[in-house]
């Protein structure tokens, strides 16, 4: 027999006697019970409990947080936007690790001896898919992160079950009032906001003009104690929440001055620093939001001492956060320029 065909029968014998201690000593034993792959593998899988549980789940302990979600832009197929309670939190079945090395089923499970994932870092968190950048759907709400809000968290402002509900300050229950009978009761802050609303005190502010329901919280805060002037705390101690709506809507009905103070160099500076407000006071500080005021034209005595007092004792999740890396000249500067700005 020819030497090359020797040579490539024992290669074939090699080979088979290779396959075979190799089908012998490292395949596992259970391999091929069932078809072209470790038979054990259907037990496990079959014993191993699912990670996520659904938002079900969280329904009957979470009541009051699964209808926010439910009825908000987080739950609604029809546009694509559904973000599950498991996304944020973390997965509801725990697990463990086996000695023979697969994830078992007698890992921890919510809410038997686990508690999930609340997290802290919500502007991480919300920028995952609210984050602006080129090719992401316009119908999907995008911020610019560093004018937005910089680095106050999304819930200082935002229901994080529900985006589009604000909470805390931000949550106004304040209903749209009647101007006509607020004129009457206006009689009384003429002496101090002036009689169409127009302040002739530049430390204090003018209401012509301001948006309604910033102005009726205001009033309430005032009466509850929240915001603190004993002139204004005795002024709204006894005006119904009615009658507060009525004359914030009188005096946003009227016509509003500008200050124009005329410090031109100083409100070119301040401009730079308005990009930071306009996601809340407007591009020009006339707000569009009705639950925070337009800065267009208030005086610039009125605006530094209200970002004074945001930076040493007035409470405001967001305006607390901006106001304390501000120093007196970005101050002085931010609020020559609203005073300058037309406020119509």
């Amino acid at each position: 027999m020819p030497k090359h065909i020797t040579r490539l029968l024992l290669v074939i014998v090699l080979a088979a006697v290779l396959a075979y201690v190799g089908k012998q000593w490292l395949t596992v034993e259970s391999f091929y019970r069932f078809g072209h792959y470790r038979g054990n593998s259907v037990a496990e899988i079959a014993s191993d409990k699912p990670k996520y549980a659904t938002p079900k789940s969280c329904e009957t302990c979470h009541a009051a947080k699964y209808a926010e979600w439910s009825r908000g832009v987080h739950n609604n197929p029809e546009q694509g936007k559904v973000v599950k309670c498991e996304v944020c939190h973390g997965a509801a079945g725990g697990r463990d690790k086996n000695p023979n090395g697969y994830n078992s089923a007698t890992g921890a499970e919510h809410p038997k001896n686990l508690k999930l994932e609340i997290p802290a870092d919500t502007v991480r968190q919300c920028t995952l898919c609210h984050e602006q950048m080129p090719g992401r759907p316009l119908q999907q709400k995008q911020i610019v992160v560093a004018t937005h809000a910089g680095t106050q968290q999304c819930k200082v402002c935002h229901n994080v079950h529900s985006p589009r509900t604000f909470v805390g300050a931000l949550a106004s229950t304040s209903k749209p009032g009647n101007p006509a009978a607020g004129k009457a009761i206006a009689a009384d802050c003429a002496a101090c906001h002036g009689k169409l609303g127009i302040s002739e005190d530049a430390s204090i502010p003018s209401l012509a003009g301001q948006t309604e329901i910033y102005l009726a919280d205001a009033i309430k805060a005032y009466k509850k104690g929240l915001r603190k002037d004993e002139t204004m705390m005795s002024m709204a101690k006894d005006l119904s929440d009615s009658a507060s709506e009525n004359l914030a809507a009188y005096f946003a009905s009227l016509t509003c001055k500008s200050a124009q103070d005329g410090e031109t160099p100083a409100a070119a500076r301040g401009q730079v620093l308005a990009k930071k407000c306009a996601s809340c006071h407007g591009e020009n500080g006339i707000s569009k939001q009705a639950m925070w005021p337009s800065l267009a034209g208030l005086s610039k005595p009125y605006l530094e001492k209200a970002l004074k007092s945001y930076k040493a004792e007035r409470k405001n999740g967001m305006m607390n956060n901006i106001a304390k890396n501000m120093s007196d000249a970005d101050m002085a500067d931010l609020a020559s320029y609203y005073a300058n700005v037309a406020c119509r």
